[in-house]
């Protein structure tokens, strides 16, 4: 797919954007060719579009997407298109409550292609949403998350008054966000996720995990990541040390916080058009048969944690149990039934 064709699916077919409509697109200056198809695209349907470039390094913390909370909250409609996701900041909570509608759209790519190239986005949302849909009406309400994988995954997330959301690209609704990450969320209780992860699918932004990873949450934190060369790798991108290795490869500044350890977001993929091969984070944990725990800032997700960034780790196939009920088998979507203890 050329970068021009991704680029008028995000403003026709996601946005829906029409004559006079203003939108921000908050950019960086490694995303230039994407701002000029997607100024382009607004041209064609008769939008307004102002491109905001800010610098690559600063994003992830937040600080330089702070600065534009009350430029931000002028516009219809935001895209977040920095290599780097910012929709857990407080400025898009900021601007949401304003009116705004707010895309997170992070465009860093492993592979050297434009997140607008990619086949992903292809994705229906309307399709994305139907199978996403009973999963949620089942996580409304419910109080417990249970996942297991027959690589030994075996977590519990407190899930007690929080509540889902459905992210498909599309945006109808005015105070709301969305996600080129087709999924199912929900921010879990902070300080309650226990049990072990076995890591097999992707590391964020990291890339694609070469062997499965053990790592340990207690309490809602990482307590252990196996000492491995993939384990190595997540360490030192969470640890101020990594500056030097890992975070200089993708031009990020160190966390130096420990609040990057926390447990903030579990997600289910709903895209089957993605495949979770490392090309870009965003394609693995839409992936659909796969799971993903978000750490760090969750702010516009529902949670109430703040942190200097965000962070994904993909798993396979896994079994999801809510409360009583499996909505998803070893990566396949179930029809909602009681739970089988003897067959699990």
């Amino acid at each position: 797919m050329n970068i021009n064709e991704g680029a008028r699916i995000v403003v026709e077919d996601w946005l829906h954007l029409t004559k006079d409509n203003l939108v921000y697109f908050v950019t960086d200056e490694t995303k230039l060719k994407e701002a000029d198809a997607f100024s382009k695209a607004c041209d064609h349907v008769g939008a307004r579009c102002k491109v905001v470039q800010l610098k690559s390094h600063e994003i992830q913390n937040g600080k330089s997407i702070d600065a534009l909370k009350w430029e931000m909250a002028k516009a219809d409609a935001i895209v977040g298109a920095t290599n780097y996701s910012f929709i857990t900041t407080d400025a898009v909570n900021y601007a949401l409550s304003r009116g705004a509608q707010f895309l997170s759209m992070p465009m860093s790519t492993n592979n050297g292609e434009s997140l607008f190239e990619q086949e992903f986005l292809k994705m229906d949302p309307d399709e994305a949403t139907m199978l996403g849909m009973p999963m949620f009406w089942e996580l409304r309400d419910a109080k417990t998350i249970h996942v297991t994988t027959k690589r030994g995954t075996d977590l519990t997330f407190d899930i007690t008054d929080r509540f889902p959301g459905i992210f498909h690209g599309s945006l109808w609704e005015v105070g709301k966000c969305s996600s080129s990450s087709f999924e199912i969320y929900i921010p879990p209780v902070e300080y309650h996720t226990n049990g072990t992860l076995i890591l097999d699918g992707s590391m964020g932004y990291i890339g694609i995990v070469d062997k499965p990873v053990e790592i340990k949450i207690e309490n809602g934190y990482i307590t252990y990541i196996e000492d491995t060369e993939d384990g190595r790798k997540l360490k030192e991108y969470l640890e101020s040390t990594g500056m030097k290795n890992v975070l200089r490869k993708f031009n990020v500044e160190s966390f130096d916080d420990l609040e990057m350890y926390c447990a903030a977001e579990f997600g289910i993929g709903l895209n089957t058009i993605s495949k979770c091969r490392g090309a870009s984070y965003i394609e693995d944990e839409s992936a659909f048969g796969t799971f993903h725990i978000g750490f760090g800032r969750n702010l516009a997700l529902g949670g109430s944690h703040n942190a200097r960034g965000h962070f994904d780790l993909v798993t396979h196939n896994p079994t999801i149990i809510v409360d009583d009920k499996v909505i998803m088998k070893d990566g396949h979507a179930k029809a909602i039934q009681p739970i089988e203890w003897g067959v699990l």
